[in-house]
């Protein structure tokens, strides 16, 4: 048996329930449940439809996300999310490096290596190093002024957390960043890398070792043994190729407003919706959200 979820965009809830109908009588589904009205439904189907992807890319069209996944375990025990992009709308070391006055170039790294073109550790050391002498004062400023939080995020932590799932916030950006982020959602544990400094100045290099894409992987892994729980419990998000990892070995990898390399590579994708879009994907209600 298989679930199939349609959501759109919340501030938009144009989800029609005609078309909810319509393709449900296609695939020979049961009755369509409202997960929240006009914006999210679901219902199960017998077995996989030969022409998910065709549907797929239509609804986009239509501003609607389709996904297709087991009925099996669909309510997760830890949530694995990645923050730049991801959990907040920034990358944190672009806005540093705007404020250091190298944004474009910082950026265009950054980019590149979320894309996969190039290596993780070594985009991150040219880009910390471009940093070099910037106060650390500036983090806190730019945690005020540029950082804003993805639609959707608390909500998700704390009604995962509220029927027992454990939270980690899991990032290649920084712990200065993580640990303020994490406080504010209410993740249970956060790691990242962390930015060196020497006389109140960044020295323009990273803590070693630097945490990328395996290090993602070993998160999910020790993390999971330690709380006695399956890699199949976890629901994992992200956005970079740095993701790709975690988010293939979790047993629910949703690629959000992903880049290219990523969603070619993830059977859950979320275009549309906000974060939210994964507490519909495990069957919560929005009337069962924490708010």
């Amino acid at each position: 048996m298989f679930i199939v979820t349609l959501l759109t965009t919340p501030t938009e809830s144009t989800l029609d329930a005609a078309l909810v109908d319509s393709l449900r009588n296609a695939w020979g589904g049961g009755d369509a449940t409202w997960l929240a009205i006009d914006e999210a439904a679901e219902f199960a189907i017998p077995a996989m439809p030969d022409n998910q992807w065709d549907v797929w890319a239509n609804l986009q069209d239509a501003c609607v996300d389709l996904i297709i996944q087991p009925a099996e375990n669909r309510r997760k025990k830890m949530l694995l999310a990645d923050m730049d992009s991801t959990i907040i709308r920034q990358e944190c070391i672009d806005e540093l490096a705007a404020e250091a006055g190298v944004g474009p170039r910082v950026a265009d790294i950054t980019a590149r290596a979320m894309n996969g073109e190039l290596d993780f550790e070594a985009a991150l050391k040219e880009r910390v190093g471009l940093l070099k002498g910037l106060d650390e004062s500036i983090i806190e400023h730019v945690l005020d002024t540029r950082i804003t939080h993805m639609p959707g995020g608390y909500e998700l932590v704390n009604t995962m957390k509220a029927h027992g799932a454990y939270t980690v916030l899991v990032s290649g950006g920084f712990t200065a960043f993580t640990s303020r982020v994490a406080a504010a959602l209410g993740f249970d544990e956060n790691r990242a890398n962390t930015l060196l400094v020497e006389d109140g100045k960044l020295t323009g290099a990273p803590g070693l070792p630097i945490l990328g894409k395996q290090a993602k992987i070993d998160a999910l892994v020790e993390i999971t043994q330690a709380r006695g729980l399956a890699e199949a419990d976890v629901i994992a998000v992200g956005d970079g190729a740095n993701d790709l990892g975690m988010l293939g070995r979790a047993g629910m990898g949703v690629a959000l407003h992903a880049k290219p390399i990523v969603q070619d590579e993830c059977d859950i994708r979320i275009n549309h919706g906000d974060l939210t879009a994964l507490l519909f994907l495990q069957g919560y209600g929005r009337d069962e959200f924490v708010t």
